[in-house]
């Protein structure tokens, strides 16, 4: 039999947000390859090799994924939320480029539900226009980066989702993005801390970025923040779908 290469996403964490196509690849698998919580998130079964490992080794976990599948294994990579957001997917084919002798291997990406539309979703619509997505981790990229582009995303108007915001190693590079946002944007803008969505763990808190301070995140948590017409209706936080609210012109 023929072996392939599956990313999938699992979700932001709970089982029923698991979509059936990726269920459906978890069952054909025969190994299992991913960073170390994400493989514990899926059930072990008589025939079903798990290969977990650690979060700094993307390159090899492709590289071993794509080394299986040409024994003929059906090898699954599980990332969290979409493994096309910032996960696995982009990583195997950054292996794969430099690795042409697995260019003919069937591959197939899978979706999930990402953190920052989980989260959005509890809170209403808050990305419900023009939004972007900014990874503050500065593993592989400069720090000066991330401030150019968080600086250009608040100057152009955009609603917000910052994924990785604060860990143990770099405690203060949130603080720094807080007080980028806070020149760049009035006090009253609305931010949305979403920590552990869809797990028993789950936090929301919604302040202003007056209010915001750098201890609401860590790496389970996702920080959302609105664009300048981003309001509440009721306990909900939404963004309108243009420049003016229907009924407000």
């Amino acid at each position: 039999m023929s072996g392939w290469v599956t990313v999938a996403g699992l979700g932001p964490g709970a089982e029923d947000l698991v979509t059936p196509e990726v269920r459906a690849a978890l069952e054909e698998a025969t190994d299992i390859v991913g960073y170390i919580p994400y493989v514990a998130r899926v059930p072990p079964r008589e025939g079903l090799a798990l290969h977990a490992s650690d979060n700094r080794v993307e390159l090899d976990r492709a590289l071993q994924a794509l080394e299986m599948a040409a024994e003929g294994r059906r090898v699954v990579i599980v990332s969290s939320g979409d493994p096309g957001v910032f996960a696995m997917a982009s990583a195997l084919f950054e292996r794969l480029e430099t690795a042409p002798e697995f260019a003919d291997t069937d591959i197939r990406i899978l979706p999930g539900i990402t953190a920052m539309l989980a989260a959005a979703a509890r809170a209403g619509a808050p990305l419900g226009h023009d939004f972007c997505a900014i990874n503050l981790s500065d593993n592989l990229k400069p720090f000066d980066l991330i401030e150019r582009r968080l600086r250009h995303a608040a100057r152009g108007d955009f609603a917000m989702a910052f994924y990785n915001p604060r860990s143990k190693s770099r405690p203060h590079q949130f603080a720094r993005v807080l007080d980028i946002l806070r020149e760049e944007c009035e006090a009253g803008r609305i931010v949305l801390f979403a920590r552990a969505v869809s797990t028993p763990e789950e936090k929301i808190t919604v302040v202003p970025l007056s209010e915001a301070r750098p201890e609401m995140a860590d790496m389970r948590t996702v920080v959302l923040v609105g664009n300048t017409s981003t309001r509440r209706v009721g306990r909900w936080i939404y963004t309108p779908r243009g420049t003016v609210a229907a009924g407000t012109a």
